[in-house]
């Protein structure tokens, strides 16, 4: 099929129906990476080793961050989309090619230079006493296994961010189920192969080839658009340098954001052996409506958002972001209330088995609690922060998230202290909510008029009303089933399972009793779905 001369112009149906379907398929490699932490949680508890393992993968992760995969994809779409705005095919698709050569040298020797230099620069994020000389020494050790994947993400940014412009969201979705179920086979396969802390290579050995694997799917999906990267390389296009200058401050936004999850984690040291591998455990749940909603919703926005910056229809992008945020909250919030009121249950289905005990499920499920406070704020933080790199002004969420950062910071050491892992992720909370406020406060600003703020705050308040029904409801029920039932898995899935369905029947009633628009919307589209159905 040959590519299209511009991308589709956006439209509430396709965007709706685009977001519905991200939203289903990243919530299923939400489900699946679940499964994957279940299964390593079974194998590796709460252990010293695993929290190696933790650390060991956060750091390359954060430098993907910084110089490649989302960074990258978010400073290039805008200048792509503009080219092709103006029919500007041929141009485009030099730029592309001209950027794949520019990040596969740069990002191969600072590839290169993490795994030179780990015996020197991974200590530095285990500071605590809790971590023992071997603990250490299997960090480094791991993150020379991954540090590779800083390669392979960073070409996967440029060419999914190219899919994105021409509506392909396919890849985008479904690849992180294939990774996930590609790290699940080859840590069950490998595992048995070596000894003690060691296992935890096979894990490390999984990451590296389901992230190769991920690559080779967009590449794939590239070729079924006709789409092919040339052996151009011209440095001195303006356009490379103008990606170049969007992308730094961009790299410098996304990477303070995924700083913050390290912060604990090193900081975690200090609490005990346990600490880093428990915040990340956590943070895995967490990120499951995280995933579903407001990552599918910002992902299918920002094409969008891109396309009414690049023709200067500031009403047209303001209307969309406003939408926008308010269908974070209808989906957010109830996640929100659900996850306070039942995070142990939760966190004892999910984690307890095996390795892990109730030791493990009380220090997980006190950081997801803490976590949940912070997850629409998350989710808007990331809308907001994508609608000033569409505006391709991205220097002013990069300040506000260093200051972001600097929150954490200081409330994460003035807590861990006298609260643990509580007072670490209360850090997080607490920063995430400063940079929501500051950064609708400097976008309001930038739009040259409100975001819709009078009404969002009034359907914000009526999904607040819907959720705390939700959070009390499901908690009724899940009392009632876990008293008759007792706490076998099965018993267990049936009392958190039949708590959430009880929560979203009674939230759904509320939302829709109080003519919530975003919850009509939903509505229509699932009638309108069944209807043809």
């Amino acid at each position: 099929m040959a590519l299209r001369e511009h991308p589709p112009q956006s439209g509430g149906r396709r965007i709706a129906r685009n977001t519905a379907i991200f939203s289903v398929f990243t919530g299923l490699s939400r489900v699946v990476g679940l499964v994957r932490e279940i299964v390593a949680a079974s194998f590796f508890g709460t252990s010293g080793s695993f929290s190696a393992f933790t650390i060991a993968f956060q750091v390359p992760n954060l430098v993907r961050s910084l110089f490649a995969d989302a960074a990258l994809s978010a400073a290039f779409v805008p200048v792509f989309t503009e080219l092709l705005e103006e029919k500007r095919k041929r141009e485009a698709f030099e730029l592309a090619s001209t950027l794949f050569f520019v990040m596969l040298i740069a990002l191969t020797a600072i590839t290169a230079f993490f795994i030179l230099a780990a015996g020197v620069i991974m200590p530095i994020f285990t500071p605590g006493e809790a971590f023992t000389s071997a603990d250490t020494a299997l960090t480094i050790g791991l993150s020379q296994v991954l540090f590779p994947i800083v390669i392979l993400l960073g070409i996967n940014g440029l060419l999914v961010g190219i899919l994105q412009v021409y509506d392909r969201f396919g890849v985008a979705s479904i690849s992180p189920v294939v990774w996930n179920i590609v790290i699940l086979v080859v840590l069950i396969g490998l595992k048995s192969h070596f000894r003690g802390g060691d296992q935890l290579y096979a894990y490390a050995i999984g990451v590296l080839v389901g992230t190769a694997v991920q690559l080779g799917m967009a590449v794939s999906a590239l070729r079924r658009i006709d789409f092919r990267l040339s052996f151009h390389f011209d440095w001195r296009d303006p356009r490379v340098k103008q990606v170049m200058l969007l992308m730094i401050p961009v790299t410098l936004a996304l990477g303070i954001i995924n700083f913050d999850l390290l912060i604990n984690s090193s900081l975690g040291t200090l609490v005990s052996q346990a600490a880093p591998v428990a915040i990340n455990q956590a943070f895995r749940i967490y990120m499951l409506p995280q995933g579903m909603f407001s990552v599918a919703v910002a992902t299918v926005l920002f094409p969008a958002l891109s396309a009414f910056a690049a023709r200067g229809e500031i009403d047209g992008l303001r209307s969309t972001l406003s939408t926008g945020l308010r269908q974070i909250n209808l989906l957010l919030i109830p996640a929100t209330a659900f996850t306070l009121v039942l995070a142990t249950p939760i966190v004892r289905l999910v984690f307890q088995h095996g390795s892990f005990n109730s030791t493990s499920t009380n220090e997980v499920s006190l950081a997801l609690f803490w976590f949940a406070f912070s997850l629409p704020f998350s989710g808007l933080n990331l809308l907001l922060t994508r609608t000033f790199f569409s505006l391709q002004k991205p220097w002013l969420p990069t300040k506000l998230a260093a200051m972001n950062m600097v929150v954490d910071v200081i409330v994460s050491v003035a807590l861990y202290k006298p609260f643990g892992i509580a007072g670490l992720v209360i850090g997080t909370a607490a920063a995430s909510a400063v940079m929501t406020w500051l950064q609708a406060s400097y976008l309001r600003r930038e739009l040259d008029g409100d975001l819709d703020g009078h009404q969002t705050m009034m359907i914000t308040a009526r999904i607040t009303a819907a959720s705390v029904v939700l959070g009390i409801g499901s908690w009724i029920v899940w009392r009632i089933l876990d008293d008759i039932l007792g706490r076998s898995v099965p018993a267990q899935i049936i009392s958190v399972g039949g708590a959430a369905s009880a929560g979203l029947w009674l939230y759904i009633r509320a939302v829709l009793r109080m003519r919530v628009p975003e919850a009509r919307q939903v509505e229509r589209l699932v009638r309108a779905r069944l209807g043809r159905a």
